[in-house]
């Protein structure tokens, strides 16, 4: 499961409500990202954005911090983004045993992805630790019309890592 903290708008109650459902499914492992708002979003782009005070996203990722420990998660990944609301980081949280191997294989860049869907991203890992990477265009209706391109360059990429 995967939460957002800073979202335009959200409050500390707000967060606490979300915290609340998410207990109810008792899921195997969560996921934090405190939101990063990307040069060319809609948000950027409309202008006007400012991410939520530092306070309030403060007060979510204590709610978060204690709302793990209830659970009896483990933190078992981190990383961080450009721009990312109330210098917080993106952090992944589970239950003993319940580790997400993809997510580590991600953080840790060792091991191939080939990643099929418009805006995914296929990584090859290469000997001596070289990383190529091989993006399908975002819109639907142009991945859709050329799919055979984004299948193309991840078959070239995997030939050329073979």
């Amino acid at each position: 499961m995967d939460i957002i903290l800073g979202l335009p708008g959200e409050t500390a109650a707000d967060a606490a409500h979300t915290l609340e459902e998410i207990e109810k499914l008792h899921p195997d492992s969560l996921t934090v990202h405190a939101l990063a708002v990307k040069r060319a979003s809609r948000l950027r782009e409309e202008g006007g954005f400012t991410h939520a005070p530092g306070s309030v996203i403060n007060a979510q990722a204590e709610l978060v911090s204690g709302f793990v420990r209830r659970e009896g998660m483990f933190p078992y990944y981190l990383y961080r983004q450009k721009n990312m609301a109330g210098n917080q980081e993106n952090a992944g949280y589970c239950l003993p045993g319940k580790e997400g191997l993809y997510n580590v294989l991600m953080m840790e860049e060792i091991h191939s992805i080939l990643a099929l869907g418009a805006g995914t991203v296929t990584k090859a890992v290469f000997p001596g630790g070289r990383i190529e990477r091989a993006d399908n265009v975002k819109d639907l209706g142009q991945y859709l019309s050329r799919v055979g391109e984004m299948i193309e360059k991840k078959t070239i990429l995997f030939d050329e890592q073979a």
